[in-house]
C-alpha cells in the first residue's frame, strides 16, 4: 500500500487518500460548522451551491424554507445550473413538485422540458414518461417542443428509429404532428447525419404535411452536412418544381454545402450566380465565405471577403468576427486573430462565449497557456462566464502538456458549483490519468469515475474496463471491486421500454 501521504498545500491533496467518499470536490463540512445565515439566498448561483452541498435527506427542509421565494424563473436558472448534475437536478424539481402546496408555487412548461431533457440524457426513460404524464395531467403540455427534446435525446443516443416513432405517436399523448414538428424531426436526423433515413421519411409524408420551402431546405442541408452536394441540388430542383420559391437560406445552404465538400472553385462561381441573380446577400453569406476560404487556408481571399463585406454596406456579425477569429487561429497565426478581436472590441461588438473559446482555444494550441488564463478571466467583463466547453479547453490542453495538476485544479474550480463538468470533462481528465503511469493517478481515476456515474453520467466500456484493468495492476482490488459493483449497476440502468 502506499505510505501515507503528508497533507501538502496542493489542492489535490485529498485526492489521494482512499477509499473514496465521492463526490469529493463539494465541501462536506461547511454545512455541519455554522448554521446557514438568514435569510436564505435567492439568486439561482447561490441555490445551485447550496442544492450540491446539501445532502438529500435535509435538502427537503432547505427547499421549504418559506423565506424562499420560489418563481419559476429562478427554478428554471437554477435548474440550468445543476444541468450536469442529473440526480441533483431531478431531485430538487422532484422535491418542489410534490411540496409545492407551502409556496403555492407550480412548475412550468418549460421547467418539465428541462427536467425532462436531463432525465432522458441519463436514459433513465421511465422518468421521461412520469414527468410527461405528469405534465399532461396538470394541462402544461406536452408540447411538441417536449416531444423535440426527447427525440434528440433519442438520436443522439443512437436510437434514430425511435426518434421517429416518438414522432410518429405523439397524438397519442394528445399533441397532434403538423408540418413544424415534421421539419423538427428531419431536422434532428439530418444533424445525427441520417439523412438517407431523414429523406425517406421526407418523401412519404411531405403530401401529408405540405412540405415548405423550410422543409426542403432542411433535406438539402442534411445532404450538404453528409458532404453529397449534387444530391442537395436535386432536392432543391425538386423544390422549384413543387412551385416553392428557394429563399436566400436556401442559397446560403448550397454554398455552405460547397465548401464542406471542399469544392472552393465551385462555391465561388455559386456565389458570382447569387450576386447576378440579385438574391440580397447577407451577412450569413458573407460569414460563410470567410469561414470557408479560411479553413481550405486561402487567407488573404477571407480577409478581402470580409474587407469587401463592409463596403458593401453588410455589417459583419459577432458571427463573422468569430469565423474570421476562428480561421486566423488555425491557419494563420493566433497574433493576428487577437488583433482581429481587438480591433473586433474597439467597434463596440460584444464578444460572446465562442468568441472567447475560439479564441482560448487558439492560444492554448499556440503553447500560450497563461494568456489563455487571462482571456478566460476577461470574459467575466463581458458578462459571459466561462462555460463547460471554455473549461474542458483548457483542461484538455494542460493535460496534453502534461500539467495534470492544473487540469485537476481547473477541475476542482468547476466542482465547486461554478459550473459543473460534463461527460467530456470527465472522459478527457480519465484518460489523462494514464499518461504517468503511476499508481496514484489511478486511483483518481476511479475516484473520477465514481463520481461521474454519481452525476447521471453513463461512462463508455472501454472507460471503465480501462479503469478496473489499471486498478487491478496497481494492487488496488478493494477499489476495483467497488467499480465492479457500480458497473452492474450501470449495465442496469434503464435503456430499454416500449414505445
Amino acid at each position: 500500500m502506499f505510505t501515507q501521504l503528508q497533507r501538502s498545500t496542493s489542492p489535490l491533496s485529498h485526492l489521494k487518500t482512499h477509499p473514496p467518499k465521492p463526490p469529493y470536490l463539494l465541501p462536506r463540512h461547511s454545512l455541519t460548522t455554522a448554521p446557514p445565515p438568514p435569510p436564505p439566498p435567492q439568486d439561482a448561483a447561490t441555490l445551485a451551491k447550496l442544492i450540491l452541498s446539501s445532502d438529500p435527506k435535509t435538502l427537503t427542509q432547505t427547499l421549504q424554507d418559506p423565506q424562499i421565494q420560489w418563481t419559476q424563473d429562478l427554478v428554471n436558472k437554477t435548474l440550468k445550473l445543476l444541468w450536469n448534475h442529473g440526480p441533483k437536478a431531478l431531485h430538487f424539481f422532484k422535491t418542489l413538485d410534490h411540496h409545492h402546496h407551502h409556496a403555492n408555487f407550480t412548475h412550468s412548461a418549460a421547467s418539465f422540458d428541462h427536467a425532462i431533457d436531463i432525465a432522458a440524457r441519463m436514459r433513465d426513460y421511465k422518468a421521461v414518461w412520469g414527468l410527461v404524464a405528469r405534465m399532461r395531467s396538470r394541462r402544461l403540455g406536452p408540447s411538441p417542443k417536449t416531444f423535440a427534446i426527447i427525440a434528440e435525446r433519442f438520436a443522439a443516443a443512437g436510437k434514430p428509429d425511435r426518434a421517429f416513432k416518438l414522432f410518429m405517436s405523439m397524438h397519442e399523448h394528445g399533441c397532434f404532428q403538423d408540418l413544424n414538428s415534421f421539419n423538427t424531426i428531419l431536422d434532428i436526423l439530418c444533424k445525427s447525419k441520417r439523412v438517407e433515413m431523414a429523406h425517406n421519411l421526407f418523401k412519404m409524408l411531405k403530401g401529408r404535411f405540405k412540405a415548405d420551402c423550410v422543409s426542403y431546405n432542411i433535406i438539402a442541408n442534411g445532404f450538404c452536412l453528409i458532404k453529397r452536394t449534387p444530391k442537395a441540388l436535386e432536392v432543391l430542383k425538386e423544390m422549384v418544381e413543387m412551385g416553392l420559391n428557394p429563399s436566400l437560406t436556401t442559397y446560403n445552404i448550397m454554398l455552405k454545402g460547397y465548401f464542406r465538400a471542399s469544392q472552393i472553385k465551385e462555391a465561388w462561381e455559386f456565389f458570382l450566380q447569387m450576386k447576378k441573380r440579385k438574391c440580397g446577400i447577407d451577412v450569413v453569406t458573407y460569414t460563410t465565405l470567410v469561414h470557408g476560404f479560411g479553413c481550405a487556408g486561402e487567407i488573404k481571399r477571407a480577409r478581402k471577403v470580409f474587407d469587401e463585406m463592409i463596403k458593401e454596406g453588410v455589417l459583419p456579425s459577432v458571427v463573422t468576427y468569430n469565423a474570421l477569429i476562428q480561421v486566423l487561429c488555425k491557419k494563420d497565426s493566433v497574433e493576428n486573430a487577437v488583433l482581429v478581436f481587438e480591433e473586433m472590441v474597439g467597434k463596440g461588438y460584444v464578444p460572446n462565449s465562442t468568441t472567447y473559446n475560439v479564441l482560448v482555444r487558439g492560444l492554448c494550441h499556440a503553447g500560450e497557456m497563461d494568456r489563455a488564463l487571462e482571456f478566460m478571466g476577461r470574459m467575466k467583463d463581458d458578462e459571459c462566464e466561462p462555460n463547460v466547453q471554455t473549461y474542458n479547453i483548457v483542461i484538455r490542453y494542460f493535460c496534453d502538456a502534461g500539467e495534470i495538476e492544473k487540469g485537476l485544479e481547473m477541475f476542482g474550480k468547476m466542482g465547486s458549483g461554478v459550473c459543473l463538468p460534463n461527460l467530456d470533462t470527465y472522459n478527457v481528465l480519465i484518460s489523462a490519468m494514464f499518461v504517468r503511469k503511476k499508481s496514484d493517478d489511478l486511483l483518481v481515476a476511479g475516484k473520477l469515475l465514481i463520481e461521474m456515474v454519481e452525476r447521471g453520467f453513463l461512462p463508455r466500456k472501454f472507460t471503465l474496463n480501462r479503469v478496473l484493468n489499471g486498478l487491478l495492476l496497481t494492487g488496488n482490488q478493494g477499489f476495483a471491486k467497488e467499480i465492479l459493483r457500480l458497473q452492474s449497476r450501470c449495465g442496469r440502468l434503464p435503456r430499454q421500454f416500449k414505445l
